[in-house]
């Protein structure tokens, strides 16, 4: 018996990618867009996709993934970003999985982007939960930077997501700066301060970790541009929720 999954996935003026991570979901039952507003061919790349095409005013990351989640009209869920396109292996390997078990999930290595270039290395590689059943996870509720939370077993895929993220170098940097206000203000929720100083060690933190010990460093001069967009990310947010 094949256990049906729905694909589910949040736009806002996603048309630059979306024909192509739609494509690569024609496996599931069906696919589930929810969107926040889109002004550029959005829906009508979803529509003749044969996507079922929804609206929502944006909730936050985690509440609208959620949002989506409960729309689908199945319990196994793959999530997918709007710039996420599952290459030809992972296409294969979720159509002959064991799905009797809801409390397993998967994760699935994602292949950074910027441009046409690769990110091999540093802190953007990273393998998250993608696919799994709504009724034993789901995601958290934090407005950005938002993850699945399961409470079974996690497997891998194999197989991976090519994940076209960024442009170029500069929307590396502008992407991860445009989060900032968003974790601001998560952090003035919960009192977080930091003083000018320790600002400064977890930036140092931050670049050394990508760029030296994920070895951002052999990717060239974008694994500079990944290292110092991560100093940037763990200090902006931070340093904006500290002023007075």
């Amino acid at each position: 018996m094949t256990i049906p999954i729905s694909a589910v996935l949040i736009t806002k003026n996603a048309e630059l990618h979306l024909a192509k991570v739609l494509a690569a979901l024609t496996h599931c039952a069906e696919i589930v867009v929810l969107d926040c507003g889109s002004t550029d061919r959005t829906e009508a790349i979803a529509r003749q996709a044969g996507a079922r095409f929804e609206h929502q005013v944006f909730l936050g990351f985690g509440p609208q993934k959620n949002h989506a989640i409960a729309l689908a009209r199945n319990d196994w869920i793959l999530s997918i970003d709007a710039d996420e396109v599952l290459d030809d292996e992972a296409q294969r390997a979720i159509t002959q999985l064991d799905l009797l078990d809801a409390s397993r999930s998967w994760r699935i290595r994602r292949r950074t982007f910027v441009g046409s270039s690769e990110l091999r290395h540093g802190h953007l590689n990273d393998a998250p939960v993608r696919l799994f059943n709504r009724t034993t996870a789901q995601f958290n509720q934090v407005p950005v930077h938002e993850s699945v939370v399961t409470h079974g077993r996690e497997l891998k895929l194999p197989g991976s997501i090519q994940h076209y993220s960024f442009i170029d170098a500069a929307d590396l940097v502008a992407r991860g700066a445009g989060y900032a206000r968003h974790k601001a203000t998560i952090y003035r929720s919960k009192g977080r301060r930091c003083a000018a100083p320790w600002l400064l060690v977890r930036a140092c933190g931050a670049f050394l970790k990508s760029y030296v010990f994920k070895a951002g460093f052999l990717d060239g001069r974008l694994g500079v541009v990944a290292a110092f967009s991560a100093a940037l990310n763990a200090s902006t947010a931070l340093a904006m929720a500290s002023e007075q």
